[in-house]
């Protein structure tokens, strides 16, 4: 009905009757509020939805059964020393791109299932990449994204992560589930070098680096949580990580370094002298977000770089004198509440069991340093999560992801990080 069509007495009669719904809907609120129900108002029934029974048995039930569930919950994340809460951004770079997304291309979408690190080998011109799936895939990536080809090549059975290239053209993988694998006869034979140090078993095999007298230095994220539960290590806040070697020779497994925080991405200096290791989230060298270096021979540890713009993962060494580090999230405001109080980390814990993540990631990208650490150029997307590993070959930029189904690849000649303002 049109508004013109209204008579006089209609409108009147409407205005009446909302007049009247108005007092007592305020009526009704104020006594709810209240919880002492007016004997004269229509809605006063003794019902159970506005009693004060329904205040407890909606509130005050709810409350002292959260507080018994959180306090039986066995999870029990640890305080952070007051100097690794400190949020300094002291290794952004003078370059910076921060739009990953604008210009990049996808390699094998749909055929490489999250492949989260990346090994080139030059030889035969051929990506290497493991997927959650087990396979360890080559990628022959062509000038057009499109015609790139995908091969399965070997499924570990597992879930191979971290890849590097042994003396005699194997591949070895670190299996998170499996351990350190070897792969030779050209995907033919696969053995597992070792699964345990020091009577503990690894849980979270990581990342890989070869050194040229063939002994393989790799890291375990975790010796109580495995893959599947990986984001527990990092609430809980506590250092279940180690950097170890493994001699083919002697066959022989030494723990180099305990007590990390979730070991993560490994690379040898050029010159064989060091390693380079990043631990995620927190490094157990007093701060956040850092990379440190281990001298091989003097088995001491010192700072690589620290202040990074986010949380480090894999770092690849590119032959031409820079380090790529992967920064699968950014700081965001609700991590770092949540690593000050050990309260919040135990509740996303717990929402977590119940198959829901609290810890939303964000801005990933993938930093550049020289050999002495001193940052370059950073590339990032506040669009993006979850880059985990960042590979230079030739003038392209090749990423892995634990989230997507595809490399992200950028041309650095058309899309270079420029000066920020």
């Amino acid at each position: 009905m049109k508004l013109n069509d209204l008579t006089k007495d209609s409108l009147s009669q409407r205005l009446t009757a909302y007049q009247t719904w108005s007092k007592t809907c305020t009526s009704f609120i104020t006594n709810i509020w209240s919880c002492s129900p007016s004997s004269t108002n229509p809605f006063s029934m003794p019902l159970l939805f506005f009693s004060r029974r329904f205040l407890i048995f909606s509130t005050i039930i709810p409350f002292i059964a959260s507080i018994t569930l959180y306090r039986l919950d066995t999870f029990d994340p640890s305080h952070l020393p007051a100097d690794a809460l400190v949020y300094s951004t002291t290794s952004i770079p003078p370059l910076v791109n921060d739009q990953l997304l604008t210009g990049a291309e996808f390699i094998g979408v749909g055929l490489l299932n999250k492949p989260e690190d990346i090994a080139y080998d030059r030889d035969s011109g051929l990506i290497y990449t493991g997927c959650i799936d087990g396979w360890v895939k080559r990628v022959k990536a062509l000038e057009s994204c499109h015609d790139s080809v995908v091969e399965d090549w070997v499924n570990t059975g597992g879930r191979p992560l971290g890849l590097a290239f042994g003396l005699h053209g194997e591949v070895i993988v670190a299996d998170a589930y499996k351990g350190l694998l070897n792969i030779s006869d050209d995907g033919r034979k696969t053995e597992l070098l070792t699964d345990e140090a020091e009577g503990v078993r690894f849980k979270l095999t990581d990342a890989v680096a070869v050194g040229d007298n063939g002994v393989l230095y790799f890291t375990d994220a975790s010796y109580k949580y495995d893959y599947s539960q990986a984001s527990f290590d990092f609430l809980e806040g506590k250092p279940h990580g180690r950097l170890m070697s493994f001699n083919p020779t002697t066959r022989t497994t030494r723990v180099l370094l305990k007590d990390l925080y979730f070991a993560n991405g490994i690379s040898m200096s050029p010159d064989q002298t060091h390693l380079i290791f990043c631990e995620t989230p927190v490094s157990s060298f007093s701060t956040l977000r850092r990379c440190s270096k281990y001298y091989i021979n003097e088995e001491r540890v010192e700072v690589f770089i620290q202040g990074l713009p986010g949380y480090p993962d894999n770092i690849r060494y590119d032959g031409d004198g820079h380090y790529w580090i992967a920064i699968p999230k950014g700081v965001t405001t609700l991590w770092k509440l949540s690593m000050r109080y050990p309260l919040l980390r135990k509740v996303t814990a717990m929402v977590a069991k119940w198959g829901f993540n609290l810890m939303f990631a964000e801005d990933a990208g993938v930093l550049q340093v020289d050999l002495d650490g001193n940052p370059i150029a950073f590339y990032h997307d506040h669009k993006i999560s979850h880059l985990t590993t960042g590979v230079k070959i030739g003038k392209y930029l090749y990423c892995g992801s634990l989230l997507h189904s595809r490399i992200l690849r950028l041309d650095l000649l058309k899309y270079p990080a420029q000066k920020s303002l």
